[in-house]
């Protein structure tokens, strides 16, 4: 069978891949895989850079080349069939991953070329990438005795496993749920773009009238708009008890014993590899040296922000209970009265803005921005094969008309398509003989898709959603990094990888920026000077609400990473509420179970990194003020920006990379300014001091 997994071509080929090529196709790659491996082991020569580390990072790159399609449609596109094949195929890569990480003869291949004379003579990246393998061979469990090998390999399976589990539980919960409007005043306070999305649901499900889900479009619309108050609470209770036993579908798919098992089998491998809890094990490869650094850094911006989110609370509950007589402001109420507070303060809405963000003006104003800050173009190539007609493909070109990188862009929301936004990896930029690599990146996202005749209209929100995933696929796009395990975005600390993303947000800010992403989808008209005003005066409406917000789910994670006990367990819950007693100011009801639709840190690639957001942001904040002195589109920060920070990848330490752009180490206070949470400049002080990435 002519497996289109496995041809030799650039781009996959989504058109071909059907879900029993997938197995088929694994199966065949790590038994060829196997068998380089011995025959490298066997060969008489002492291995060097050229004839064994770069061997081994091309057949890794070769399995994530044909992985990355299966992973990702799995994700997107997802179906009975094609979860069976990716599920199969998942305990099979990880017992090969922690095969190749327990091969002591691979180790000690890997640590004669460390301990070489060549070693001295070559670039830094190729350094980094040879330190970074001896140092995942560690992780891996190289050093254990047999026993405890194999019962590591038994435990990265099962994690690999019940992660899965986890996130098709989430997928499955999410798209469950629906709910059928029949009469339109029950709709009353939802802008005519939300009801239209409602009534094509229905069309497409062949009922009458509306249908809202709890997709993120819908999900959001009714939140923020709906006047009805049972429906805002029936559809926030049906959201925060997805994959839980509470609920519409109650313990349908429930995650909370796969939560406990995640848990578990963390904790034993980290202790298996010495450290105390998987907290510990997770900083091996971040910026953060101590789980006392990280929580240390998060409790004091708790600390110092608490107080402002309490006023914000008490603010939005005053109006509410003036404006129409609530005095209980509950969870499904925030949202709502937040907008309505918002308008009633700034005279500006969400809803008000997104005639000015139509798709297709929103890109080509990103595209601009991407131009005046590095020289660099970008145009669509149509004809490349998909796994989804929505789905564009473009090119990045810079000023000699060389192909830097090139992207898949998959932006509206649709059934069996993960829920989120998030930019992955289909091609890792690598030299081979015949020439370098083009990177590729899939950039994803959950927009309202086009209504009728009109086109898709984001929110403000939105366009920085899309800033921010376009900072990401940036990173990994651009590297000049020939290794491909540490070209864009691989090997960088997981606690700066947030760094281009949050940076890129700020220009959604800005009157020049956005003046190239807005135009009125009906006259072309740029944001108006007063609208402009209007929100830039919103910008930090309820930051400290939602500072303790991002700090609730940081210092959540961490906790229960870093204090789960082998004897006794955890109660996740319980830390929940602990937590929620620090930060929270918002009521939670007693039926709400987050933690169980948590896919960031059960499902992905946050487990003792959420904080990781917060960390990275101290990092962008202080990037982007280089850019506040010099210009939001000053050329030469643009490239020092990207010679030192995108360019580098994995290849150099985060830290000295960023010292490298700003002149110093990072301090806190463009994140509290930004934030608009700077009161006193003691707050500046006791942040540089103390809480320095």
């Amino acid at each position: 069978m002519n497996n289109p997994l496995l041809t030799d071509q650039h781009l996959p080929r989504f058109d071909a891949i059907k879900p029993e090529h997938i197995e088929p196709a694994i199966d065949q790659l790590l038994a060829e895989q196997r068998q380089q491996i011995t025959n490298l082991l066997r060969e008489d020569a002492a291995p060097t850079f050229a004839g064994f580390v770069l061997v081994m990072d091309a057949m890794s790159e070769r399995l994530s080349r044909v992985w990355s399609p299966v992973s990702h449609i799995n994700a997107v596109v997802n179906s009975d069939e094609l979860r069976k094949a990716y599920n199969n195929c998942l305990p099979k890569i990880s017992e090969f991953s922690t095969e190749l990480g327990q091969n002591k003869e691979l180790y000690q291949a890997y640590k004669t070329v460390a301990d070489s004379e060549e070693y001295a003579q070559l670039d830094t990246a190729a350094r980094k990438m040879i330190d970074n393998a001896l140092r995942d061979f560690r992780l891996s469990g190289v050093a254990l005795d047999d026993e405890d090998k194999a019962r590591y390999k038994e435990v990265k399976s099962e994690l690999s496993r019940l992660a899965s589990k986890f996130e098709e539980n989430v997928l499955d919960a999410t798209g469950a749920w629906k709910k059928g409007i029949t009469r339109e005043q029950d709709l009353a306070g939802l802008p005519d773009s939300a009801k239209a999305l409602a009534k094509q649901a229905a069309e497409q499900a062949g009922i009458e009238g509306w249908q809202l889900s709890l997709e993120m479009p819908s999900y959001i619309a009714v939140m923020t708009y709906a006047d009805d108050r049972l429906l805002r609470r029936e559809v926030y209770e049906a959201y925060t008890t997805r994959a839980s036993e509470l609920g519409p579908h109650a313990r349908h798919w429930d995650n909370a014993d796969i939560m406990k098992q995640l848990l578990a089998l963390r904790h034993e491998q980290a202790q298996l590899l010495g450290f105390d809890n998987y907290a510990e094990y997770s900083l091996a490869t971040k910026m953060a040296e101590t789980s006392e650094e990280v929580l240390g850094f998060l409790n004091d911006l708790a600390d110092r922000s608490h107080a402002v989110a309490q006023e914000e609370f008490a603010e939005l509950a005053q109006f509410a209970k003036e404006r129409d007589g609530i005095s209980d402001l509950s969870a499904w109420d925030t949202t709502y009265y937040s907008e309505k507070l918002r308008q009633v303060r700034y005279a500006i809405s969400q809803e008000e803005l997104k005639p000015y963000f139509p798709v297709a003006k929103v890109l080509t104003g990103v595209f601009d921005v991407v131009q005046r800050l590095y020289g660099l173009r970008i145009e669509q190539t149509p004809g490349v094969a998909a796994w989804h007609p929505d789905v564009q493909f473009f090119q990045i070109r810079d000023e000699h008309d060389e192909i830097r990188g090139e992207f898949y862009l998959d932006l509206y929301a649709r059934s069996h398509k993960r829920g989120g936004a998030w930019m992955d990896e289909c091609v890792t930029r690598m030299r081979k003989p015949d020439g370098v690599d083009t990177p590729v990146a899939y950039l994803t996202c959950n927009f309202t898709p086009p209504l009728g005749d009109d086109p898709s209209l984001l929110t403000h929100g939105e366009v920085i959603t899309l800033f921010h995933e376009f900072g990401h696929g940036l990173h990994h796009l651009l590297t000049k990094v020939e290794y491909s395990s540490v070209a864009g975005i691989r090997g960088v600390a997981w606690d700066a990888v947030e760094l281009p993303s949050q940076f890129m947000e700020n220009w959604c800010w800005q009157r020049e920026a956005l003046d190239l992403i807005s135009g009125h989808y009906q006259t072309g008209e740029s944001i108006p000077e007063e609208l402009f005003n209007k929100l830039n005066a919103s910008k930090n409406f309820l930051s400290g609400m939602q500072m303790v917000r991002q700090l609730e789910f940081s210092i959540f994670d961490f906790r229960i990473h870093s204090e789960y006990a082998a004897d006794n367990g955890l109660d996740i819950e319980a830390v929940l509420n602990e937590v929620r007693e620090q930060t929270a100011v918002v009521p939670t009801p007693n039926f709400n179970r987050f933690a169980n639709s948590f896919s960031h840190i059960f499902a992905g690639g946050y487990s003792a990194g959420y904080y990781s957001y917060k960390w990275a942001e101290v990092l962008s904040s202080d990037a982007f003020s280089k850019f506040e002195e010099n210009g939001i589109f000053d050329r030469a920060t643009g490239k020092q920006f990207l010679t030192s920070v995108l360019e580098q990848g994995g290849s150099r330490e985060p830290m000295e990379l960023f010292v490298e752009f700003r002149g110093r180490k990072p301090s806190i206070d463009a994140l509290l300014r930004h934030s608009g949470l700077v009161l006193r400049q003691s707050d500046i002080d006791g942040f540089s001091g103390s809480a320095r990435c």
